[in-house]
């Protein structure tokens, strides 16, 4: 999900289906395309729960100052850092890209630019070297990312354009990472709950290992939690944690 590459496979994940009382294992989804299902399909299964109103728009209010604040604050280092990828590498500074959000709603999701220029062109060569399980595509030490952009990704540096989704309303400062289309496409109906909530900066997968957590299940699982557990003090928690994992660089690719 912090790649800059499209195309994925389903690849083999475990499938559940929707009993009366609880979600129960089915038979694993295929490694090809077939294992696909409408985006629409995808998210006619998600459930929403209803949460205190008066606790949504304080997160949304959190969200709203706290991304205003960074983009106006930040605004010399995105500028620096822009110009420093125009510089180094062929290609924009931003890299943008299609991400489902909540209820699998599309929407332009955005990033300095980490990779080499072809970085899409180059993904099918690597296909072998998947470290993932399920319909992601991640590598440790992708040759496709550029010195600069090991550095921004070091610390997170590089996600900072999604200040702007947060401010829109795409995204949160904290919550599950908005998954690619053709990802959700591979999603069982167990692991669609996890577009449940609007998609954050931050979540439970960056603070727990991120890149650390090669296992796809267990990817899931930490977003699922986050979606059932929800609370104003869980994101403060998250919030405080990511400022200790970005300072020390840990689990960043």
């Amino acid at each position: 999900m912090g790649g800059q590459s499209a195309a994925t496979n389903c690849g083999t994940t475990t499938a559940r289906l929707r009993t009366p009382s609880r979600w129960a294992e089915a038979t694993p989804l295929p490694e090809s395309t077939d294992g696909r299902r409408p985006l629409d399909v995808v998210a006619a299964e998600i459930e929403i729960q209803s949460r205190p109103r008066s606790s949504l728009v304080l997160k949304r209010t959190i969200d709203v100052v706290g991304s205003l604040l960074g983009l106006t604050l930040l605004l010399p280092l995105f500028i620096l850092i822009a110009l420093a990828v125009r510089l180094t590498s062929r290609g924009p500074a931003l890299f943008v890209q299609d991400r489902c959000g909540i209820r699998g709603r599309v929407f332009r999701f955005y990033k300095f630019r980490t990779m080499v220029q072809d970085a899409e062109e180059r993904r099918a060569q690597l296909a072998h070297l998947n470290e993932m399980n399920g319909p992601v595509f991640k590598i440790e030490r992708d040759p496709r990312v550029t010195l600069l952009g090991r550095l921004l990704r070091k610390f997170s540096l590089d996600e900072l354009p999604q200040l702007w989704n947060v401010f829109k309303g795409d995204m949160s400062l904290v919550g599950p990472r908005p998954p690619l289309p053709d990802e959700v496409e591979c999603y069982s109906p167990h692991q669609a709950q996890r577009l449940a909530v609007i998609p954050g900066m931050t979540g439970l997968w960056q603070v727990s290992g991120r890149s650390a957590l090669p296992d796809f299940d267990s990817w899931i699982e930490l977003d699922l939690h986050y979606v059932k557990s929800w609370s104003l003090w869980l994101d403060v928690r998250i919030m405080l944690k990511t400022i200790v994992v970005v300072i020390l660089a840990r689990g960043a690719q």
